[in-house]
């Protein structure tokens, strides 16, 4: 009958695979707006964007009860959007704060203290959701410690023998000091806090 998606959860990305996989148009994403767009005259309840969210905030019900239940269920959520929009590793950048080239990288990184570098490619971003706060990585690691996002080339990964990204590059005094490859979830924060903490001595 119709698809609804839970705003308060979900990070309107253009890249939703649930926009992806409709065969039908009914799940679009509106270029201009920077908007998913929802049209229930060309869903025919597949199922097939509900399987794509790997957060649960798109909904496909089959009933009038059944889309009035969810309505429901969204309309009575806590979480705000306002929770779910900050900075997280694997996922794309909101804040310019954050956000370089891989021009400046050789200047932040020659200072005393350690620089976090997160590498990451179009295709390698997450749900903000599942991903892990940045200031949840920087707990625990020296106050002068600074992080930035920065969208890399080929030829940049290449460079740096990255295998998998997206990619955790740590320096001290201009050195690279370690690399954390892969994409680390919410439930994986302590692994990958870790895995920080070893090599941030």
């Amino acid at each position: 009958m119709a698809v609804q998606v839970n705003f308060k959860i979900c990070d309107n990305a253009k890249e939703c695979g649930g926009v992806a996989v409709c065969p039908t148009g009914a799940f679009s994403y509106d270029e201009e707006k920077n908007t998913i767009v929802i049209d229930n005259d060309k869903c025919i309840s597949c199922g097939l964007c509900e399987k794509e969210c790997p957060i649960g905030a798109i909904i496909v019900t089959k009933t009038e009860e059944e889309y009035q239940k969810v309505k429901k269920e969204i309309e009575d959520d806590q979480r705000t959007i306002k929770d779910l929009f900050v900075d997280r590793y694997g996922a794309s950048p909101l804040s310019e704060f954050f956000r370089i080239d891989t021009k400046q990288i050789e200047e932040k990184v020659a200072r005393d203290s350690y620089t976090l570098i997160e590498c990451y490619q179009e295709d390698t971003i997450e749900c903000l959701i599942k991903s892990i706060p940045i200031k949840r990585l920087t707990e625990g690691l020296p106050k002068d410690t600074l992080f930035y996002k920065v969208e890399v080339e080929d030829t940049f990964v290449d460079q740096y023998h990255i295998k998998e990204l997206p990619a955790l590059l740590i320096f001290k005094k201009g050195r690279l000091e370690g690399k954390i490859e892969g994409y680390y979830t919410e439930d994986r924060k302590d692994e990958l806090l870790d895995k920080i903490h070893k090599i941030v001595k």
